[in-house]
Order: C-alpha cells, then sequence, then structure tokens
C-alpha cells in the first residue's frame, strides 16, 4: 500500500501555524522547516495518522522547544466542523468528561494531623466544574495546613487556577496575565472578592506537590502562588510550558495544538517556558508528599495543645512518627 500524499494536511498546518502561533517570526521558521523536510521526503512512508503526527510533533518542537505545539493523533474521529479553522471542541463530551473525572479532583481528604490534601488530575473550566472545586475547597477549609498534589496533573485552564486562588487569599490578587496573539489584546487574572463555601484564607501554610510531569495550567498554579510567597513548592522542577491554545481539526483523526498566547506573571515579568517551575524544596517527585506532610506536621505541632487542640496534636505527633 502506498504511502498516503500529506500535502494537504501540511499545508493546513502551515496555515494555522501562520495565523495563530504566539511568535509569528518563529511560526515563519516553523513552516519553512516543515516545507523543507516534506520536500526532502521526511514524511514519506508515513503511513498511519499516529507516525505522521508523531513526526510532524517532533519537527514543530525543535525549533524553539515549545511543548504546547503538537499535531496529535486521537483515536476517536474528530468531527468536521463548520468553519473548517474552528477550534476542536465537543461541549457535551466534554461536560462528560467532567463528570465523569469529578472535576479533576481525585481527592479531597482530611489527613491526621489536621492537615488537608488536594490531589488535582486536571484543571477543568471553572464555568463547568467550579462549583466542584469550591466543594473540595469547603471541605478542606478548617484544616490547619494544605497541601496541593499536582505531581499528576497536565494543566487546564487558567479561569479554575484563579478559581482554586480564590480560596487561598485573604485580598484581591493579581495573579497572571495572558496575551492573545489572535485578539492581539492581554488578559488579567486576579482571585475573585467572595467565593462559594468556605475560604482557607491566605495565613494558613500551602504546600505544593510537583513532578517533571507537572504541566501548563497546573505550572501556572504553582507558579502563581509560588512568585506571591503563598505556598512552598516541594518536588521536581516541572515540565516547562506557558503557552495556552486552541486545537485544530486537521483530518479525521489528527489535531493540531497551537499557541496562541503566552502567560505574563505580575510580579517577575516574565513566566515558566521551557524552564519549569523550580520547587523550593526540591526532591523526587515520589518523596515529595511524605517530605511536605512532614513539613505540614511539623507546624500542627507547633500550634500546641490547648483545648480542642489537644487530640490534633496527638494525631500529629503519631503520624509524625510513623513517617
Amino acid at each position: 500500500m502506498s504511502s498516503p500524499d500529506r500535502s494537504r494536511e501540511l499545508d493546513q498546518v502551515c496555515a494555522l501555524l501562520t495565523r495563530y502561533y504566539v511568535f509569528p517570526d518563529v511560526a515563519e521558521q516553523v513552516v519553512e522547516l516543515l516545507r523543507r523536510r516534506h520536500s526532502a521526503g521526511a514524511f514519506v512512508g508515513l503511513s498511519s495518522d499516529e507516525e505522521f503526527g508523531v513526526a510532524v510533533t517532533q519537527a514543530l518542537q525543535s525549533v524553539n522547544g515549545d511543548r504546547h505545539l503538537r499535531l496529535l493523533h486521537s483515536v476517536d474521529e474528530i468531527p468536521v466542523q463548520d468553519d473548517a479553522e474552528a477550534e476542536v471542541f465537543d461541549e457535551v463530551a466534554y461536560r462528560q468528561e467532567v463528570l465523569l473525572s469529578a472535576g479533576g479532583v481525585a481527592a479531597a481528604q482530611r489527613l491526621d494531623g489536621n492537615v488537608g490534601y488536594l490531589d488535582i488530575r486536571t484543571l477543568h473550566d471553572a464555568n463547568v466544574a467550579a462549583h466542584i472545586a469550591s466543594a473540595a475547597m469547603t471541605l478542606l477549609a478548617g484544616t490547619d495546613v494544605l497541601l496541593i498534589d499536582l505531581r499528576r496533573c497536565p494543566g487546564g485552564s487558567p479561569l479554575m487556577v484563579a478559581h482554586y486562588c480564590s480560596y487561598l487569599f485573604d485580598e484581591p490578587t493579581h495573579l497572571n496575565d495572558i496575551y492573545d496573539r489572535p485578539g492581539d489584546q492581554t488578559r488579567q487574572f486576579w482571585t475573585a472578592p467572595s467565593v462559594p463555601g468556605a475560604k482557607f484564607g491566605g495565613s494558613k501554610p500551602v504546600y505544593v506537590l510537583t513532578s517533571s510531569t507537572t504541566f501548563s495550567g497546573a505550572e501556572e498554579f504553582s507558579y502563581d502562588l509560588q512568585s506571591r510567597g503563598r505556598a512552598t513548592v516541594v518536588g521536581e522542577r516541572t515540565r516547562g510550558g506557558a503557552h495556552p491554545g486552541a486545537r485544530y481539526r486537521i483530518g479525521p483523526h489528527l489535531q493540531l495544538a497551537v499557541p496562541q498566547g503566552r502567560a505574563i506573571n505580575p510580579v517577575t515579568g516574565t513566566n515558566w517556558e521551557g524552564t519549569g517551575v523550580r520547587p523550593d524544596v526540591e526532591l523526587p517527585a515520589a518523596d515529595a508528599f511524605d517530605a511536605a506532610y512532614r513539613l505540614a506536621l511539623d507546624h500542627v505541632i507547633g500550634l500546641g495543645r490547648d483545648g480542642v487542640r489537644r487530640p490534633i496534636a496527638d494525631e500529629a505527633q503519631a503520624a509524625r512518627a510513623d513517617l
């Protein structure tokens, strides 16, 4: 069987990059590279869409290392859009995904010693999943310390980042800006002045657990809190992706992820692109929970044992002894 001619797909990829990629000069370089490789036969013999997607992604990322820039293979067929350049989005399927994943919250629990633990696997759109995040944060509002585990979180919506952060500050706080190339405008993201349920508050300790898998919106969450001195980051340096974007249908089983914006932190004036978020306590991701929990328990023990705190202190000391 002869290999398919990939000219149409590559033409569409190049057109989308030229029109939308956040850095126009880089887009020109990437397009030139793709054209050159195609002419040299680099994509000949790649009969499957999956192989083609891997090869094109390698080429796309070779210019500036942007890990958000990818040609993705989908096992399920991607619906045809009314507009050839419309973003790929199935709202019904997305709402089902949010429901089945508990809004991206894998765990929200009180650990021994009155330490809160929140394991977030996806930062879903706050317009769809904010009520689940609010329920989790309200559950943990009375704990003395909060551990936010982002070690298995590949990212998500900056709106959800702002929603979670709204439970962790006492005053409205400027978290992040995102410049959007298609609209040529910059959007600010702030904590909300009020939230549903109860706040954890802005004074109690927060530890954020990270790994080399932590990416994109999860990195923003870590970076926003760290840059404001609101949390201690524990674990591995994160993956390094600060360019949000959209996805476009290239074929029945291919979609192009095009970064269209860049994050601009109001404190540092930059972001974590290519460098990742550097932990305050750097150690293997597998050791991050025990290290953060130990620090949390030390804080709880330091709060004393007067009155109703006595059983909490006993719990904390027993848990500390078991680590």
